[in-house]
Parts: C-alpha cells; sequence; structure tokens
C-alpha cells in the first residue's frame, strides 16, 4: 500500500479545503484497501503486542471517523453514537466482524464524515470535543496525522502478513 497524494496540477492550486479532503481521502482509501485480498485469518492476525491487527486498525478508523466528525460536530455522545467510551475499545474485534463487514462499516463513517462537513468552513468551531471547542481545520489536520499513522502500520502489518514473517526480537 503506497500513499501518492494526487499530482493532478488543479490540486495543487485548489482551495485549502479541497486539498485537504483529497488527502484525506487518500489516505482513508489507502487503509481501506490494505485489507483487500487477504483471508479472514490474515486479518485478524496478531503482530505485535498491542491490540493492533489490519482489521482492527481499520474497525479503530472507523471509531475515529466517528469521534471527529460524528462526536465533535453533533455533540453527541459515544454511546448515542454507539461507538467504545475508549480508543483502545475500538480495535476490540467481535466474532461477526468480517473484512466486508469492517470495510463496509468504515466506508459508511467516511461518507457520514463527509456530509458532516459538507455545510462547514474550516474556521468554523465544533463543540463536541473532550478537548473543547476546535477548529474544523485543526480537526482536519488531526484527523490526517492519525490516518498517515495508522497508513504506516498498516504497511507494516500487511507485509509481515504477506510475508508469513513474524517481528523480530
Amino acid at each position: 500500500m503506497t500513499i501518492m497524494p494526487t499530482v493532478e496540477p488543479a490540486i495543487f492550486h485548489a482551495a485549502f479545503r479541497d486539498q485537504f479532503e483529497v488527502f484525506l481521502d487518500e489516505h482513508r482509501s489507502a487503509l481501506h484497501d490494505s485489507l483487500n485480498g487477504l483471508t479472514e485469518e490474515q486479518a485478524r492476525r496478531s503482530l505485535v503486542t498491542s491490540k493492533t491487527t489490519l482489521l482492527g486498525l481499520l474497525k479503530h478508523a472507523a471509531f475515529v471517523e466517528k469521534v471527529w466528525f460524528d462526536e465533535a460536530i453533533t455533540c453527541r455522545s459515544r454511546a448515542d453514537i454507539g461507538i467504545p467510551a475508549t480508543p483502545d475499545e475500538s480495535f476490540d474485534l467481535d466474532d461477526a466482524d468480517t473484512v466486508a463487514s469492517v470495510q463496509d462499516a468504515y466506508r459508511q463513517a467516511c461518507a457520514a464524515s463527509r456530509e458532516a462537513t459538507a455545510r462547514l468552513t474550516l474556521d468554523d468551531v465544533v463543540q463536541g470535543n473532550r478537548r473543547g471547542p476546535l477548529p474544523l481545520r485543526w480537526v482536519y489536520l488531526h484527523v490526517l496525522r492519525e490516518l498517515a499513522q495508522h497508513c504506516g502500520h498498516a504497511d507494516i502489518l500487511r507485509e509481515q502478513v504477506l510475508d508469513g514473517t513474524t517481528p523480530v526480537g
């Protein structure tokens, strides 16, 4: 999985908001696609001491979308949204979680995020985050940073899964 920020000349001079959304969507797609072609066992394979698996990573990314683009914008509680109380719990996999179901849930969460922000400007302040009021611009930057980190995690885990290797040390 390689992330290539768009090289379309039009995006170089696009509005800042459009640039944010292109980069967010590229990272969302890369993370989503990290599960493509894997078996259910491969997607669930635990290769690190944390709860991080490829399937759990994408499930966590759906949680991230809901925290930052539902909870922060609508001010609804995590219980009302139907998401775990903590980020750590968002990696937990249920028996019913499959590559297809988690990818679908992530696509739905991303679509809901786009819809929730469609009428907002980057300078609008969201009120529902636990840190307090934050401008949407900061939220976009934070989510982009988090997705970039998780894409890196997914790259390494996928390489290990496909190579059949285990961590050294």
